[in-house]
């Protein structure tokens, strides 16, 4: 199993562009072909950013030539159809931010809610002000024995199986009631040629899963989160008692969603 389809969203923000940095490495990694899309709005043609908009298309293939990677460009004819395009239900990833702020109105507004809700492939999200850095090299699960979780696990093989360290977390209201269910997916990814390690917290309250996730010390290295994702687009719900959406809040860590 590989990628060999990877969509990354692009809009005129610069971290439009480190989005493309990461899609070459993972395109570089499993041979695959990566598809451009603009996903800039009206709004982005204005004021400071229309230069950077007007030239994306230019910048992509410029990326994919110096990169000698095979890429197709897709550029949005109604940029304010907010309907997500056929074309993201035809690839293996697709690679988007998480817009808050002023970026927010620069990006379509299926990205990545809608996309990630009805495209039926992972989509990796990289945080607004996330630094290029390793990814994929130390992968947590967010694990809670769900089929959402379960998709997310299988969706990110490619990346587990080049993994140095894989860690399954496991949040749970009483003690270790999620143990048994994450030493078994353990030893099903042993199947798969990925060794990978038991975390589990038991929640007493004090803190929520997210700060958990972060504060324990078997996840103090990750550079990756894979995770399954819960509810309606812009109100994600369910992955450790509902608390997805800060899961996607968090600044630092990238993360794999499928739903």
């Amino acid at each position: 199993m590989s990628f060999r389809d990877i969509l990354v969203y692009l809009d005129p923000t610069p971290a439009s562009e480190i989005r493309l940095e990461v899609a070459i490495g993972l395109a570089r990694t499993h041979g695959a072909r990566i598809i451009g899309v603009d996903a800039s709005t009206d709004a982005a043609f204005l004021g400071v950013w229309s230069k950077t908009a007007i030239e994306i298309g230019d910048r992509f293939q410029e990326a994919m030539k110096a990169a000698k990677l095979i890429g197709q460009f897709i550029g949005e004819t109604g940029r304010q159809n907010a309907a997500l395009p056929d074309y993201s239900h035809c690839v293996d990833l697709l690679i988007g931010p998480r817009p808050e702020g002023e970026t927010r109105d620069l990006v379509q507004p299926y990205v990545p809610d809608e996309a990630l809700l009805r495209a039926g492939a992972p989509v990796l999200i990289l945080p607004q002000d996330w630094k290029p850095g390793p990814l994929g090299e130390n992968v947590v699960i967010a694990w809670n024995a769900s089929r959402e979780a379960t998709r997310a696990v299988h969706d990110a093989l490619p990346l587990l199986k080049t993994a140095k360290k894989v860690v399954i977390f496991a949040f749970s209201s009483g003690h270790s009631n999620l143990r048994s269910s994450a030493e078994r997916l353990s030893d099903h990814l042993l199947q798969h040629g990925v060794t990978a390690i038991v975390s589990d917290w038991t929640n007493t309250g004090d803190i929520t899963a997210v700060e958990a996730l972060f504060a324990s010390l078997d996840t103090q290295d990750a550079d990756l989160i894979v995770a399954g994702a819960f509810g309606h687009a812009r109100t994600f719900e369910g992955l450790f008692g509902s608390v997805s959406l800060d899961l996607l809040k968090q600044p630092s860590l990238p993360v794999l969603m499928s739903h």
